[in-house]
């Protein structure tokens, strides 16, 4: 289901969207396959601390966070994978791992690879392990003017 919170953002803003449910699937690389959507839209939210607080780094299916890259970006010495326990708090409207790229909506903030600046569209977990949600990258961009830089492998 879609997280509520996610909803009701795009609905109040009349965002146009679609959901794609798919079977359950838990790596990026396993949703991308399962809804068949090309790797290169399908976006991963990666959760990072910066300096001890939450931020989200979001990157192609296929690729991972170089936290090196990360540090040089954020002009910190501390960048870290964040551990769910950490995190899970945050989204209580999502399934552990499935929160959508949104963090404006949780006071978050967003990192994303240019790789995925470049598609039309972008696909991401809706909130659960078995639905997505596909809209125009530029809608995406405009809502949660993420910072768009290089940190991806």
């Amino acid at each position: 289901m879609l997280a509520k919170t996610l909803k009701e953002y795009l609905d109040e803003r009349k965002i146009r969207y679609v959901t794609i449910s798919h079977s359950p699937a838990y790596t990026a690389q396993e949703v991308a396959q399962s809804a068949h959507v090309p790797g290169t839209q399908m976006a991963k939210t990666v959760m990072v601390t910066v300096d001890g607080t939450l931020a989200m780094a979001v990157l192609p299916a296929c690729q991972r966070v170089d936290v090196r890259e990360l540090e040089e970006i954020t002009g910190s010495d501390d960048v870290t994978l964040a551990h769910e326990e950490e995190f899970k708090d945050y989204f209580p409207d999502c399934e552990a791992g499935a929160m959508p790229p949104f963090g404006n909506l949780y006071d978050m903030s967003v990192y994303v690879s240019p790789d995925l600046a470049v598609e039309p569209e972008i696909v991401f977990n809706a909130g659960s392990h078995t639905e997505l949600v596909r809209m125009r990258w530029r809608d995406y961009y405009n809502l949660v003017k993420p910072r768009v830089a290089e940190f991806a492998l």
